[in-house]
């Protein structure tokens, strides 16, 4: 009996003829958030974007990084990483950077990577008291073992996630030789400019710019505008007092916070952690009245008047009371209103849930529509199905409001054969901020 697949009814002989299809998988999943981005400079670390993934910051900061998750040099990244489920830097200083080395004996010992951190590791070398004619091989950062191995010969001592050992011959015993001459890149705008130009392949929900560098904050905006109007991809960008951006994706952080050790913190390191927050919020949530952990006071403090001409100015404020610090609101820079851009645009959450349903749906489309499906009734149809799904599941999670299926999609044959066109009214929803009551006393 003959059988197989079939795509026209045109078979000659007798059999069964069948074909196996997965049903569609069209849907539209609301994208995971909590992933933030920052060209920074680092003493450590390869050339070009370094991930650091929260679940494995506590094993891994150290050989990404150079420093353990507790180090205070740190302090500004971990916060970071208290927040966010990803943070993305791109290491500022690695060009040019000169790797830290020592010669010991036939043994040559080379950090992994360029940079001043490399300077803090030593080799020692000592011979194995239980097996003979070995020697115990340590590499050491500030005092601390880091990685160990037993080798025979210079040739036997393999390379760990901190220094690149070579050589032959006979192994020289030491009690700790220090890695030296090593040095930070050249640094300089070419290099701002190289971290944009890498950020533009990686996904990310927010930008932090960690600098009071005019230029580069001028810079970071221009890179924001070009990407969000003219790439779609859209992502918001903090910066420190930048409210002059005047514009929905970009944030302008005020001032800072003491901490409740005393510290006064840089507000460019605390811009780590609220950029964080931020792209951690999901698209149901605001910041507003959001608290700072660890923090008791902030830096300067502000009068009421003072505050209300931050908010009216575009700033993101911190504000204390009781000992506690909160984001006085969850706004961006955007000051200047028109038709197509009014003052719901100024809110973060909303930015927030337009900025995911047009990545997601960008996103759907790219994989689930574009060359896979006719461009007919049946097709369009099951686009407007999907985003309607999409759609009311935002409704469910209560990021819009109001969406009714009949009237707020139209999805709609375009001039060109190969072209659709989708018309979407959807309402935002904001968050609680202002109460107004009235008591009347019988």
């Amino acid at each position: 009996m003959a059988g197989g697949t079939w795509q026209v009814q045109n078979k000659v002989r007798p059999g069964v003829y069948i074909n196996f299809k997965s049903q569609a998988q069209q849907g539209v999943t609301v994208g995971d958030r909590g992933t933030v981005a920052f060209p920074a400079p680092l003493p450590w670390g390869k050339n070009g974007v370094i991930t650091l993934e929260a679940e494995s910051f506590m094993e891994d900061s150290l050989k990404l990084i150079g420093f353990y998750p507790t180090d205070p040099r740190i302090r500004h990244i971990t916060a970071a990483i208290s927040h966010a489920n990803k943070v993305l830097i791109y290491r500022l200083g690695a060009t040019g950077a000169t790797k830290a080395s020592a010669a010991i004996g036939n043994l040559t010992a080379t950090a992994k990577y360029g940079g001043l951190r490399g300077n803090d590791l030593q080799i020692a070398i000592q011979s194995n008291i239980d097996l003979p004619g070995t020697f115990t091989v340590n590499t050491i950062l500030d005092g601390e073992t880091v990685a160990s191995q037993v080798a025979a010969t210079a040739d036997q001592v393999v390379s760990n996630d901190f220094v690149d050992f070579a050589g032959t011959g006979a192994l020289a015993a030491t009690a700790g030789t220090p890695l030296e001459n090593g040095t930070a890149g050249t640094g300089g705008m070419g290099e701002w400019t190289d971290a944009f130009t890498a950020f533009e392949s990686e996904t990310f929900n927010v930008l932090g710019i960690p600098t009071d560098d005019s230029s580069v904050k001028q810079l970071a905006v221009a890179f924001t505008k070009r990407l969000r109007e003219d790439e779609g991809k859209k992502f918001q960008t903090v910066l420190y007092n930048y409210p002059q951006s005047d514009y929905e994706g970009v944030i302008s952080l005020k001032n800072s916070v003491v901490t409740s050790d005393g510290l006064t913190v840089d507000p460019i390191y605390l811009l780590w952690e609220i950029a964080a927050m931020e792209a951690a919020a999901n698209v149901n949530e605001s910041l507003t009245y959001a608290i700072i952990s660890n923090a008791v006071d902030t830096n300067p403090r502000y009068s009421n008047s003072q505050i209300i001409d931050a908010l009216q100015n575009g700033e993101l404020v911190l504000t204390a009371s009781n000992g506690v610090v909160r984001i006085e609101q969850d706004i961006n820079t955007l000051t200047t209103y028109t038709v197509d851009r009014s003052k719901a645009f100024s809110k973060n959450r909303v930015v927030r849930t337009l900025d995911a349903i047009a990545n997601d749906l960008k996103s759907n489309f790219e994989t689930n529509f574009i060359g896979k499906v006719n461009n007919d009734a049946d097709g369009r149809n099951l686009y407007k199905a999907s985003v309607i799904a999409y759609l009311d599941t935002l409704q469910g999670l209560g990021a819009i409001q109001n969406f009714d299926s009949q009237n707020d999609i139209d999805v709609l044959p375009g001039n060109d054969a190969d072209s659709v066109i989708a018309n979407l009214a959807i309402q935002p929803t904001d968050s609680m901020e202002k109460l107004y009551m009235t008591v009347t006393v019988r």
